[in-house]
């Protein structure tokens, strides 16, 4: 094998143990993000309103923290970032053992947000590092998958442990989990990054893409749906007569999967839009359906469109962020594209629950379509001008 070769390999021993620290990291967290509403309400009697604030919590020390860990990993190493952000991480699951009240939990979900932060943006930045430039959009398709599907899995099994074990035992299997990912992370050789000479100055630009904030916008209406799914899914699905709603998260799964092994491939051939724009009408249709029919085929095929659509969305979302941007400014790339995430899902926590507390879960659903496909027109008429007239790669 040439040397070419070698270094065009995109499933190398190296990537795949960045991809299993990922996905392990990525489980633990989302096994208590649906199972703490469960408690909240099973348990404490709390409503959806005010379960929406303890789950945006997290979300908004991502909003703080992000910007920072983006400037961080470009300016010092990133592999003792990235450990040291999953080790805090995963140390903090011990305050859910002594969590009863909703102060403390929304304390501690701002904490927990705030080493989330550092663990992702430097994970998806140590990735980038390590995927070939050729396979990009394929590598980031293939990384990102990991916490997709942590986030449709993890769910399912939560709700398993949660009915069997109660709340007590997730965080066991949580802090299990994530300490597998610590271990994981120290195995992981990042490529070799020289030195900067002197420290950049703190200004705009190294904590948000200036260029691409017109796309960013764009995204927070998609991120709206995905913060209303992961925080009233479940509860939405047992409202209306579904046996065990975690097998929602299941078909979300599968989508991402079906997804991934096309979408990324289609993006560095050249689709990127077509790609994009078909993720959005997936994630919209996949939305009306979930709010208008309350069956259960219907509600496992929208958690599948829902999934398919977001799993395409994703990488190629991801790719626009970073061909955007100079290779000293990936992890400001990063850190944007996942603030546009925290954004938008803690504004659907949050204003999702109002919705659901005023119109009902269904009606919040169908808003959410409604929101998912103005994105789509704002995205063809306008996004995609903005990233064709700003790409550098």
């Amino acid at each position: 094998m040439t040397n070419i070769e070698e270094k065009e390999r995109l499933w190398n021993r190296n990537f795949i143990v960045a991809c299993l620290t990922y996905f392990l990291v990525a489980c633990s967290f989302n096994l208590l993000m649906p199972t703490i509403p469960l408690f909240l309400s099973g348990e404490l009697g709390v409503s959806p309103s005010r379960i929406g604030v303890v789950l945006s919590s997290y979300v908004a020390a991502l909003l703080i923290i992000r910007p920072f860990s983006g400037y961080l990993v470009d300016v010092y190493a990133r592999k003792p970032l990235f450990v040291l952000g999953v080790s805090l991480f995963v140390l903090t699951f011990f305050g859910y053992y002594f969590a009863v009240s909703v102060l403390f939990f929304i304390v501690l979900r701002f904490i927990h947000g705030l080493f989330w932060g550092l663990s992702t943006v430097s994970a998806n930045t140590v990735a980038i590092d390590i995927i070939p430039a050729s396979r990009r959009a394929e590598g980031v398709g293939y990384f990102g998958v990991n916490i997709n599907i942590a986030m449709a899995i993890a769910p399912y099994i939560a709700v398993k442990i949660y009915d069997a074990y109660h709340f007590s035992a997730l965080i066991s299997s949580a802090l299990f989990m994530g300490f597998l990912s610590i271990i994981a992370s120290l195995f992981i050789k990042v490529p070799y990054r020289k030195k900067l000479d002197k420290v950049p100055p703190i200004s705009l630009d190294r904590f948000i893409l200036v260029s691409a904030i017109p796309i960013f916008l764009n995204q927070l209406l998609l991120a709206f749906g995905w913060g209303t799914l992961v925080a009233f899914a479940v509860l939405y699905g047992k409202g209306i007569g579904i046996q065990n709603s975690g097998i929602f998260f299941l078909f979300l799964a599968g989508g991402i999967v079906f997804s991934r092994v096309t979408s990324g491939k289609l993006v560095d051939r050249g689709y990127l839009h077509q790609v994009m724009a078909a993720a959005m009408l997936l994630i919209s249709g996949g939305y009306v359906g979930f709010a208008l029919v309350h069956d259960i085929y219907v509600y496992c095929i929208a958690a599948f469109l829902i999934g398919t659509g977001y799993g395409t969305l994703f990488p190629a979302l991801q790719t626009i962020y970073i061909n955007m941007a100079p290779a000293s400014k990936r992890g400001t790339a990063n850190s944007t594209y996942l603030t546009g995430f925290d954004l938008g899902i803690g504004t659907g926590m949050l204003a999702g629950a109002w919705l659901a507390d005023i119109f009902g879960f269904a009606n919040m659903f169908l808003i959410t379509g409604g929101l998912s496909f103005i994105a789509l027109f704002i995205y063809w008429f306008n996004s995609r001008r903005v990233y064709e007239k700003g790409r550098l790669v």
